[in-house]
């Protein structure tokens, strides 16, 4: 973890400070610092990959992560920074509990199309929201060129973790997940070695603070969403999520001092990150826009053009369910008729909810049905060719 010399106290975008002091203590410091914060073993494997001759780097990468997990070391005499970062992604802590792992995946993958739905109107919209942490998809063009492309890219980074066994050192969901460590690094240096980026402001991109708080979105507020859609969710197995998103945090580069461990540690963060929060800005809306209408901009045809702008109208109904109209308004997201029909779905999904638990063999029945309708998502998003998580060699293509 690498702090920049020097900086002010914090950026500009970290607001309501002495406020937020007197709620929560000297931890606002703490996390505050971390703004300035970013991954130092993924950071010197980008400069170690830049420094060897093209394409190297990212075949001793591959054949470092190929191999039995029980491989040991995973080391490459050329590469001794890519060897490290390899090393730490496949040293397993003694917390993790495998089984934990595995139930707390099928917790979302159960929740198929929902759980879908959760993330693209609730996670994505509330990340977008953060005028500082929404710079790095600005400036590298993720949403506002490739919103089709950066919703295929989610889909498939939460279905390979989720799988079971799939954030097992060497599985997809692993690999995966330390693919794109390294392609926030890369992107990092290559926004830092531009002339756009404002450091007084917004701190470093894709830092510490903005990391921790972009897993947040995929395991507790992903519980909160399907909470607030009317599925019910045990304890137990919510914990269990958690326990998956902290080691895909820790694989992905996460300090483990602000790694959230269970729910009431998720809460305590997400309430100490939005007292210390702007107000979405034009970015944040822009963002919102091109989520909301990336199928009807990605058609061909004036038949697509009108279902997807359909599917933004009922987009935009799920936005302002699950994030709260107060937020959506900041949004710029749209009101629509079909808000009408929210009591409705909801009832519905919770009357469905309840049907299914009753059932023999529910859980069964709905993590079949999950796993169906994911392969169905990712098999759609892979056939345009557009989840690799390769490192971009420009900001237009990150």
């Amino acid at each position: 973890m690498e702090s920049s010399a020097g900086a002010a106290p914090f950026p500009t975008r970290f607001v309501h400070v002495e406020k937020a002091r007197a709620r929560f203590g000297d931890r606002v410091d703490r996390v505050g610092a971390l703004l300035y914060a970013t991954d130092a073993l993924a950071d010197a494997a980008i400069d170690e990959i830049e420094s060897l001759p093209k394409g190297e780097g990212q075949r001793i990468f591959k054949e470092l992560c190929d191999g039995p997990a029980s491989e040991a070391p995973r080391t490459h005499k050329d590469a001794p920074a890519l060897s490290r970062l390899v090393e730490a992604a496949y040293t397993v802590p003694a917390w993790v509990d495998w089984c934990a792992v595995d139930h707390g995946g099928a917790v979302l993958l159960r929740s198929g199309l929902l759980g879908g739905m959760v993330l693209g109107a609730e996670s994505l919209p509330l990340g977008y929201a953060s005028p500082g942490g929404n710079k790095p998809l600005v400036l590298s063009g993720r949403l506002e060129q490739q919103a089709q492309s950066r919703l295929n890219e989610t889909a498939r980074f939460v279905q390979a973790v989720c799988r079971k066994g799939g954030m097992r050192p060497g599985a997809l969901g692993h690999s995966i997940t330390l693919r794109v460590r390294l392609m926030h690094a890369q992107v990092r240096r290559m926004i830092l070695r531009s002339d756009k980026w404002r450091m007084d402001a917004w701190g470093l991109p894709i830092n510490q603070h903005d990391m921790a708080s972009t897993q947040i979105l995929f395991s507790s507020v992903v519980l909160d969403g399907l909470a607030k859609l009317g599925v019910s969710v045990r304890s137990e197995d919510a914990e269990r999520y958690m326990h998956l998103w902290r080691w895909v945090s820790h694989v992905i580069g996460v300090t483990p001092e602000l790694a959230p461990s269970s729910i009431a540690d998720a809460e305590r963060l997400t309430d100490l990150v939005r007292a210390t929060q702007a107000e979405p800005d034009q970015d944040s809306r822009a963002l919102t826009r091109a989520l909301l209408f990336a199928e009807m901009n990605a058609a061909k045809s004036p038949r697509g053009k009108r279902r997807g702008a359909a599917k933004a109208h009922l987009g935009a109904v799920f936005v302002r369910m699950l994030c709260g109209d107060g937020v959506a308004d900041q949004l710029g997201v749209m009101r629509t008729p079909l808000e009408l029909g929210r009591p409705i779905l909801r009832r519905l999904v919770r009357t469905g909810d309840l049907v299914m638990r009753t059932m023999p063999g529910a859980e069964d029945k709905a993590l079949a049905s999950g796993l169906r309708y994911w392969d169905r998502v990712i098999a759609v998003g892979m056939s345009q060719a557009t989840a690799e998580f390769g490192l971009p060699d420009s900001l237009l293509a990150a």
